[in-house]
């Protein structure tokens, strides 16, 4: 349970006169309880007042994982056959009567659940948004969450040492994906922080490429992006490798995103905008001819979630401080010809920064 946050999120509550908040998202659930859980399509909803005690609502079949949790408040579990909302508002009238200004999460909300949690409150104001309270809240995180990103990040090397050692002619893309949550899996690390991408050949020019069966290719590059969730944290990192001797092309490529993404990880300090670091390495790009070839942010944030605040993008003039964690992704995608993505999450520093990830960046050949 996250009483730090927790804390922060009633003073909030207390300084914008809100009476409850409704939180919805899975992952906001976690960050405050403790509890992870994916509802699917069934109910997960945490309530806070300012002054009484919160309670968190599950599905009767997570309730007892819930309250084995870190949490230390109520919970209150629904079985399938009866009526949540109806049971949440029961719940709120008894807890904290008729709340006037309910705050909730709208980039989570859906339509119909908001609609069928709103009924049973007709005279509230439901105008606050959670979202970027949220956001502001995690944007940056404490000395002991770094230390669990740089641990998820260390999980990343491991996987990149294995997917490295897998690939050999004939090996297809999933079998190496394959070979590196086995052998993750293997050593306790139970879940990726995203599908991990092994993408071989010309398949490494689409930026959200799908694995199949396509073989890796002597003289081409292979593409890995990937990540662990290790204790609520994520990693996410991307390493582009050649198997084989590459092409004059390939490596030209290949050292103007490097060119680009040391570039920006080196500019990253307290007091720039998120908008300048794409810029820097933008602008590197641009230079050798290949602006349009590099179609997506440089970075999001990440956290709990491996798509946090901020994004690192040409309009984003937030300032970046301390404590702030992203990634620094720059790629060149030449559709059937040659795809190159080099990333590292970072953490801002006093100084500078540092990244989660250290496994090289120079053009690693795979004989």
């Amino acid at each position: 349970m996250n009483v730090e946050k927790i804390n922060e999120l009633k003073t909030w509550m207390k300084d914008h006169d809100t009476d409850l908040v409704y939180v919805t998202n899975p992952n906001t659930v976690t960050y405050f309880t403790g509890f992870a859980s994916d509802p699917h399509e069934r109910i997960l909803a945490l309530f806070f007042t300012v002054d009484k005690d919160p309670f968190l609502f599950t599905p009767a079949l997570d309730a007892q994982a819930a309250k084995e949790s870190s949490w230390e408040y109520d919970v209150v579990g629904y079985q399938d056959s009866q009526d949540p909302w109806k049971m949440i508002a029961s719940e709120i009238h008894t807890r904290y009567g008729n709340p006037a200004d309910i705050t909730i999460e709208k980039a989570s909300l859906s339509l119909d659940h908001f609609e069928s949690f709103s009924a049973h409150f007709p005279n509230a104001n439901f105008s606050k948004n959670l979202t970027p309270v949220i956001e502001q809240m995690q944007v940056r995180k404490t000395p002991k969450e770094i230390d669990t990103l740089i641990k998820a990040g260390d999980w990343a090397d491991v996987a990149f040492d294995i997917g490295f050692s897998a690939i050999k002619k004939g090996a297809t893309e999933t079998e190496i994906i394959a070979e590196i949550e086995y052998q993750l899996k293997r050593k306790g690390v139970a879940k990726m922080s995203f599908d991990t991408e092994v993408l071989a050949a010309a398949k490494a020019a689409n930026p959200h490429g799908t694995p199949g069966d396509d073989p890796v290719q002597e003289n081409h590059f292979v593409l890995f992006d990937l990540g662990v969730l290790w204790q609520g944290y994520c990693s996410d990192a991307t390493r582009t490798v050649a198997f084989k001797e590459p092409t004059a092309f390939q490596r030209k490529i290949y050292n103007i995103v490097l060119e680009a993404q040391l570039a920006a990880q080196k500019a990253v300090k307290p007091g720039i905008k998120a908008s300048e670091v794409d810029k820097i390495a933008r602008e590197v790009i641009e230079s050798y001819g290949y602006g349009e070839a590099f179609n997506h942010r440089l970075g999001h944030g990440i956290g709990t979630t491996i798509h946090e605040y901020p994004s690192l993008v040409a309009g984003n003039d937030l300032v970046l401080d301390e404590g702030m964690c992203f990634s620094i992704e720059p790629g060149i995608y030449l559709p059937g010809e040659v795809g190159v993505r080099i990333e590292d999450c970072v953490y801002v520093t006093k100084d500078g920064c540092q990244p989660f990830t250290h496994t090289p960046k120079e053009l690693t050949i795979i004989d």
